[in-house]
C-alpha cells in the first residue's frame, strides 16, 4: 500500500486535517506544530486530538509527521535563538505525546560562520537536553540541500550528529527529494548507489519517512527550490522508480510540492497511478 499525503495546514484543527486528507485521497499527512515563522504555540485541544485519532483509525489514515517551524535553529551563533530552539522541541515533544506513533520532524539549522563540525555540536548538545528514555516520538532529522551554512548536507553530517547523540535510537532521517538531489545525489540516474551510500554511513533502518518534491535546479546547485512533481529537473520517471524501490516503497510519502489542495489531490493520483 502506497502510504502518501501531503502537507496541510493545523489552523482548524486535527479533526479538520484528518478529514481534508480523506478528501483529497490521502492516508497521512505532515503539518507543523505551530506557525512555521512565529514562536509561540496555541495548546492542542485533547478533545479535537482524540477525535482526529478515532476519524484516522476509522479510515486507516496514518504515519502521521509533524514539522518543527522553520525558525528553530539549534546551532545558531546567537543564544537566544539556540534557547528558542531548545525551549520548541521540548515543548513539541510534549505536546506530541498526545498523539501516538507521530513522527516530529526538524531542519537540523545553519551554523552561521561557526563551521559545519561546531553546528553539528550544538545540535547534538540540544538534542541531548530534549530526548528522553520516556517519548515515543521519533525525531527526524532533515536531509538540507547545503545552501548557505546549513548542516545536514550531506550524510556524513547528519551521521556525525546521530554519534553525539545519547538516547540516538529516537532519532531517524526524513530524506527530502529536492534537497538531496540539489546536494549532489542523484536519486535520479543513481538511485541504488544514492541509497547504498546512505546505508553505508547510516544505515537504512535510520530512514523513516520521505519528502517527496521535485527541484527547479540542477543536480549539485545547493538552492533548495521545490518543483511540482514531474516538472522540474529530477523528473516523473525518478520518483515511479523511488516510490517502487524495495527499500524505500513502505515508508510515508509526503508532498510538499508548490500546490493548492486540488494540486496536491491531482499528485496523489498521479502518483498512485506509478505504484506497482
Amino acid at each position: 500500500m502506497l502510504r502518501i499525503g501531503c502537507h496541510l495546514s493545523s489552523s482548524k484543527g486535527f479533526l479538520a486535517m484528518a478529514r481534508t486528507a480523506e478528501d483529497i485521497g490521502a492516508n497521512t499527512f505532515q503539518f507543523f506544530t505551530r506557525n512555521p515563522r512565529g514562536g509561540a504555540a496555541k495548546e492542542w485541544k485533547k478533545q479535537d486530538v482524540e477525535a482526529m485519532l478515532a476519524f484516522c483509525e476509522k479510515k486507516g489514515i496514518g504515519c502521521l509527521l509533524a514539522h518543527a517551524p522553520y525558525t528553530l535553529n539549534a546551532c545558531a551563533k546567537d543564544e537566544g535563538i539556540r534557547r528558542f530552539a531548545l525551549e520548541t522541541l521540548e515543548d513539541d515533544l510534549r505536546r506530541l505525546s498526545l498523539l501516538p506513533g507521530c513522527m516530529y520532524n526538524f531542519h537540523p539549522g545553519s551554523h552561521v560562520q561557526q563551521g559545519a563540525q561546531k553546528g553539528i555540536e550544538l545540535i547534538a548538545d540540544t538534542l541531548n537536553q530534549v530526548l528522553t528514555r520516556e517519548q515515543t516520538t521519533t525525531v527526524l532529522l532533515e536531509t538540507m540541500a547545503g545552501k548557505g551554512s546549513e548542516v545536514g548536507r550531506s550524510f556524513e553530517e547528519l551521521s556525525r550528529i546521530l554519534e553525539r547523540v545519547e538516547l540516538s535510537d529516537k532519532l531517524g532521517v526524513c530524506l527530502d527529494t529536492c534537497h538531496v538531489w540539489d546536494g549532489g545525489y542523484d536519486i535520479a540516474g543513481k538511485l541504488d548507489q544514492v541509497l547504498e551510500e546512505f546505508d553505508r554511513i547510516l544505515g537504512l533502518e535510520r530512514l523513516k519517512a520521505v519528502h517527496l518534491n521535485d527541484s527547479l535546479n540542477g543536480l549539485g546547485s545547493h538552492k533548495d527550490r521545490h518543483a511540482k512533481i514531474g516538472q522540474g529537473e529530477i523528473g516523473l520517471a525518478a520518483f515511479g522508480r523511488i516510490i517502487n524501490h524495495p527499500r524505500l516503497r513502505d515508508l510515508p510519502f509526503y508532498l510538499e510540492t508548490p500546490n493548492e489542495l486540488e494540486g496536491y489531490q491531482a499528485e496523489i493520483a498521479l502518483l498512485r497511478g506509478l505504484y506497482e
